[in-house]
């Protein structure tokens, strides 16, 4: 999510080099995953947008706070490219990412929309 975040303020950023980056600074993480799931969203990322934005119809994109949609498109992708977790908890973590880092309403904002996702697939 750091990464993506990151690129949104820096869009020239190369996302690979700031994941080094972001292991290097934040301590130990499964780098492997990290990188999977980061290639994952970029390869699949208009898909993923597309997605969130049909089950947030009232919120485009550029509305949503920037953790919000960070979080939604990790989730997004998960939900629907992954399957390597149960919705469940990709579900829960993303909305715990969402309460940590986003706005009051994120949380609730982020489980809406995941769950419509889920429900669709």
């Amino acid at each position: 999510m750091q990464v993506l975040f990151e690129r949104e303020k820096r869009p020239q950023i190369d996302p690979l080099t700031a994941l080094e980056k972001d292991v290097s600074e934040f301590g130990e993480y499964d780098q492997e995953f990290a990188l999977k799931l980061l290639s994952g969203v970029l390869e699949k990322e208009e898909d993923v947008k597309k997605a969130v934005a049909e089950h947030a119809p009232q919120w485009p994109l550029e509305r949503m706070d920037p953790i919000s949609r960070c979080t939604l498109l990790i989730g997004t992708y998960e939900l629907l490219f992954a399957n390597d977790a149960p919705q469940a908890v990709v579900m829960n973590e993303a909305i715990d990412i969402a309460k940590e880092y986003g706005t009051q309403e994120s949380g609730k904002f982020v489980n809406g929309v995941l769950n419509a996702i889920a429900h669709r697939k």
